[in-house]
C-alpha cells in the first residue's frame, strides 16, 4: 500500500516518541497543596484522601524536607482551624499570633527558596463556612474586601511569595494589590482563583478544613459549570486589577477553559488538580479498576497539554518519583 505519510513511523520506538513528544511534564510544574493544624507530633489522614494529611507545624517541617528533596519547589499550605477559633469576621485569620501564620514564617526560615502560596479566602477561619461575609443570610461583596486585604497583608508580612485569593468576590484582586503595594509589597505575587467553578469536586477539600458552609451553597459566587465566556469576563478583569498569574479549577472538567485563558493572556495559567479528582482515581485504583500511576500522569499530562503551566495536585509528591525515575 502505497501511503505518502505514516504517522506510526513516530511512534515506533521509545527514543523516537520521546523525541517528538509536544508537551513534557516536569517535577518544577507542580504546587504541592498541603494541610496544616494546630498541636504538636500530629499527622492526621484525610479519609476522603489516601495519602494527605494534616500536619502540626513541627511534622509539617520534616515532610518539607522529603517534598523538596524530590525536587518539588512549590506549595500551597492551607489551615485546619477548630470550630472555637472561628467566627463571622474571620478575624483569626489577621491575628500576628495565629499558628497559621506563624507556620508560614517557620517554613521560609527553614526552607528560604521554596516557594509558598497561601489561601485567601474567609471559609477557613469563618463560623458561617463561606468565603465572603454572611449579612441577613447573603454573602456581601464590597464588605469582604476590606477582610481579605487584612488576611493578605498578614501573609504578606508571614513570608507569603505568592497569595491566591480563592474567594470570588468582584473585585478583590484589585483591592488586594493595592493594599500590599500600599505597604510596600510590591514583590508579593497574585495567583487569582479566575474562574472558580461551583463543582461537586471539591467534596474531600472541605473534610481536609472542615469547612463546610453551614447553610446553603456557594452558587452565588462561585461559577456556573455551563459558562465558558464568563470565564473570560472573570479573567480579564483580575489580569486588569492586577493578577500575576490566572487559575482555573477544577482543571479535569475544565480543560477547555484552561485552553480558553491560555490562548488569551500572556500570562502564566495556572490548573488546580482538585481534591476530587485525586480522590476518584485513588479509590478506583484501590478497587483495581484502573492503573492509578497511568491514570495519574494521563491526568496531569492533560492538564499542561490545555495549556497550564502550572498544576496545583494532591499528586505532586507521587508523580515527581515517577519524572525523577
Amino acid at each position: 500500500m502505497q501511503l505518502s505519510r505514516r504517522p506510526r513511523r513516530n511512534r515506533k520506538s521509545a527514543g523516537i516518541r520521546e523525541l517528538v513528544q509536544e508537551t513534557t511534564l516536569q517535577v518544577s510544574d507542580f504546587i504541592f497543596p498541603m494541610f496544616v493544624q494546630e498541636g504538636f507530633n500530629q499527622k492526621v489522614e484525610v479519609k476522603s484522601m489516601p495519602g494527605i494529611y494534616r500536619f502540626s507545624l513541627d511534622n509539617l517541617l520534616e515532610e518539607l524536607k522529603e517534598v523538596t528533596d524530590l525536587g518539588i519547589r512549590a506549595i500551597d499550605l492551607f489551615p485546619n482551624y477548630p470550630e472555637g477559633k472561628k467566627d463571622r469576621l474571620a478575624s483569626e485569620s489577621y491575628h500576628e499570633n495565629t499558628f497559621y501564620l506563624k507556620a508560614i514564617t517557620a517554613i521560609k526560615e527553614k526552607f528560604p527558596e521554596l516557594v509558598i502560596m497561601t489561601d485567601v479566602a474567609m471559609d477557613p477561619y469563618s463560623s458561617d463556612g463561606h468565603d465572603g461575609l454572611v449579612e441577613n443570610g447573603k454573602i456581601v461583596n464590597d464588605a469582604t474586601l476590606e477582610i481579605l486585604g487584612n488576611m493578605s497583608l498578614a501573609q504578606a508580612k508571614a513570608g507569603a511569595d505568592i497569595l491566591g485569593p480563592s474567594d470570588m468576590m468582584d473585585g478583590r484582586v484589585g483591592y488586594i494589590r493595592k493594599h500590599l503595594d500600599s505597604h510596600g509589597f510590591t514583590d508579593v505575587s497574585i495567583m487569582s482563583y479566575s474562574a472558580k467553578y461551583a463543582s461537586a469536586f471539591y467534596g474531600p477539600f472541605r473534610d481536609a478544613l472542615e469547612s463546610a458552609p453551614k447553610f446553603g451553597d456557594k452558587k452565588t459566587y462561585q461559577m456556573n459549570p455551563a459558562n465558558k465566556r464568563e470565564a473570560l469576563l472573570e479573567a480579564q478583569l483580575d489580569f486588569e486589577e492586577g493578577a500575576d498569574m490566572l487559575m482555573v479549577k477544577p482543571a479535569l472538567s475544565y480543560l477547555d477553559i484552561i485552553r480558553l485563558l491560555d490562548e488569551n493572556f500572556d500570562i502564566p495559567i495556572a490548573a488546580y488538580n482538585v481534591s476530587g479528582e485525586y480522590a476518584m482515581i485513588k479509590a478506583a485504583a484501590q478497587n483495581g479498576w484502573l492503573d492509578g500511576d497511568r491514570a495519574m500522569m494521563e491526568v496531569l499530562m492533560s492538564i499542561r497539554r490545555a495549556g497550564a503551566k502550572c498544576i496545583l495536585t494532591y499528586f505532586a509528591k507521587e508523580a515527581a518519583v515517577i519524572l525523577n525515575g
